[in-house]
């Protein structure tokens, strides 16, 4: 990892306004997104599925790590990972893939209290916790150094309970996270309760109908994620324009194409 990429996010966290931290799923993507001024980039554990041909959390932990060591080569801007629960379950199993993490170049990861399984398991907080100080350990003991995100899944797994997402955040906090996350919560009372009930900067998914990053940024939310959105995005505009030839057979799809043609041109002769 370049010097100082963790400390350089890690600061990014302490701005007046929130970080925007879009998420790139391929080597192309993440140079687009860095050529138009973004200070940081993340990796979408389901846009880069799709790369594969694969749904969310059919992606193994050796992939998801080269994919992150591909983006982190292709830009010079920190990036973090999505690592989903760790690939494992086991504290010590998740604390060596945060290892792997920083020998990856990577500036940050996230860590997930969701199991994976088709069961729709979140880990009991006990262990939810103690995943994330082995992480922490991991992530804060060496030479080089990583910012640990930890997230609570509740409300993208259909559970509406905000008092245990903060309980389970505030336990994050004191295992030694430096980020935390509750994707989900779409509510801005209840984005404000979460960040006036931890002393961490929070991260938030930017969802359908979400508050803009002015209200969430008056509302002390640090960063915006998209996760798979931008990926989903392109791949629906493929989507439309393959209709189109195949339905219509005509070429409006080159609207869209040239302005894409032209953002790579400028960022891939940089």
């Amino acid at each position: 990892m370049p010097a100082g990429l963790a400390e350089r996010f890690r600061a990014l966290h302490r701005g007046d306004r929130p970080l925007l931290l879009p998420n790139p799923w391929d080597r192309g993507s993440a140079r687009l997104l860095e050529s138009l001024g973004f200070e940081a980039l993340a990796t979408t554990s389901s846009g880069f599925a799709a790369t594969l041909g694969r749904l969310d959390g059919m992606v193994s932990r050796d992939e998801a790590i080269a994919h992150s060591a591909e983006i982190v080569d292709a830009v010079g801007v920190p990036v973090s990972a999505d690592l989903e629960n760790g690939f494992a379950d086991e504290p010590a199993d998740v604390a060596e893939t945060v290892r792997l993490a920083i020998d990856a170049g990577l500036a940050g990861c996230s860590i997930e209290d969701y199991s994976g399984r088709e069961s729709d398991d979140i880990y009991e907080p006990g262990l939810a916790a103690e995943r994330v100080a082995a992480a922490a350990e991991a992530a804060h003991s060496g030479e080089r150094q990583l910012v640990l995100t930890a997230r609570a899944e509740n409300h993208v797994h259909g559970r509406d309970d905000l008092a245990d997402t903060i309980a389970r955040l505030q336990s994050f906090q004191e295992a030694g996270a430096d980020v935390l996350f509750a994707p989900g919560l779409r509510d801005i009372d209840q984005i404000r309760e979460l960040v006036s009930s931890v002393g961490l900067p929070v991260n938030v998914l930017a969802l359908p109908g979400m508050p803009t990053v002015a209200e969430l940024g008056e509302a002390g939310v640090k960063r915006i994620s998209v996760g798979g959105a931008f990926a989903f995005t392109a791949y629906g505009a493929a989507i439309t324009a393959g209709r189109e030839l195949l339905e219509s057979g005509t070429y409006r799809y080159w609207d869209t194409a040239s302005v894409g043609g032209k953002a790579a041109h400028d960022a891939f002769g940089a």
